[in-house]
């Protein structure tokens, strides 16, 4: 049970502190899409439009994942949560991926109608709001990378403002390219590419989202080797009904039957399974029911 509200306790802890570096990444991106969006507008870019685009995924993605996480903390106190809400982070996750995916549909579908008959960009304010746009990203990844490597949640965040950086690059090109040789096509070109560089990201991001949702075994760990460890366990004799899944990002849960020898003592073999799912596989929610070997226990049907 310790161990159970030490972890609890630790993700709340860890969603303090991602969510003063989220918001301060929320307003400076939130500024810079509403310029991007204008100038967009004005230039008639569409490589402008594909980054503002993109950097409004950046803006209601981040707003979700501080929503998830304001949610995942409140709910941490509520006896009717035995869980909490601690997958609010991965559906906000799951809908970056979503809600990214269509942008960068459209901008594609756009740019191949644009190929036919490139209108004619101003490069000038092209330029200075993709340079400007450029570094408004720069901050804001540096305030979600260290967050990026702990929650999914974040993660879609920080992935979203890594491709809005680079497209910024691809404006600034875009837009060199554009105002030194008169080049129009160098514009849904550089938003073709923007776009191709999202997608497999996006996709990977949404994958491990519904891993999650659908309860599967986190990809890293060999659930054959899980009940192998525990088998091992001194006093264990069958492990059955053994169930590895992720709650949420860092949070890794495991439920298992565990069959003992008659001279075995629970206790002692308890901490042990325990400790063993935790310094091997770092689960650290682990719900263990023991069984006498003569007992008659009959495995889920499911």
């Amino acid at each position: 049970m310790g161990a159970e509200h030490d972890h609890g306790a630790t993700a709340v802890r860890a969603g303090e502190r991602h969510r003063a570096r989220l918001w301060g990444a929320f307003v400076l991106l939130a500024v810079f899409m509403l310029v991007e969006a204008v100038a967009a507008l004005l230039t008639g870019s569409l490589a402008l439009l594909s980054d503002a685009g993109h950097m409004f995924t950046d803006v209601l993605g981040i707003g979700m994942a501080l929503a998830a996480i304001y949610a995942a903390s409140r709910a941490a106190s509520d006896p009717q949560r035995t869980f909490g809400l601690y997958r609010l982070e991965v559906l906000a996750a799951l809908a970056n991926a979503v809600l990214l995916f269509g942008v960068t549909i459209y901008v594609l579908v756009e740019a191949v109608r644009r190929f036919g008959d490139p209108p004619d960009v101003p490069a000038g304010p092209m330029l200075v709001v993709a340079v400007a746009g450029l570094v408004a990203n720069l901050v804001a990844f540096g305030l979600l990378r260290s967050g990026a490597r702990e929650s999914l949640n974040v993660r879609g965040a920080y992935l979203e403002v890594l491709g809005d950086l680079l497209g910024s690059v691809g404006v600034i090109v875009a837009a060199a390219v554009i105002g030194l040789t008169g080049w129009a096509y160098a514009d849904p070109i550089i938003a073709v590419a923007v776009g191709l560089f999202i997608l497999p990201r996006t996709w990977r991001l949404a994958r491990a989202a519904v891993r999650i949702l659908v309860q599967a075994a986190p990809e890293h760990l060999d659930v054959t080797a899980v009940q192998r460890r525990l088998a091992a366990v001194p006093g264990v004799c069958d492990v059955h009904d053994l169930h590895v899944w992720t709650l949420t990002s860092g949070m890794e849960v495991a439920s298992a039957h565990l069959t003992l020898d008659e001279s075995a003592q629970v206790g002692p073999v308890l901490v042990a399974a325990r400790e063993a799912l935790h310094d091997d596989f770092d689960i650290g929610h682990a719900t263990l029911q023991v069984e006498p070997r003569a007992g008659d226990c009959h495995p889920a049907g499911w």
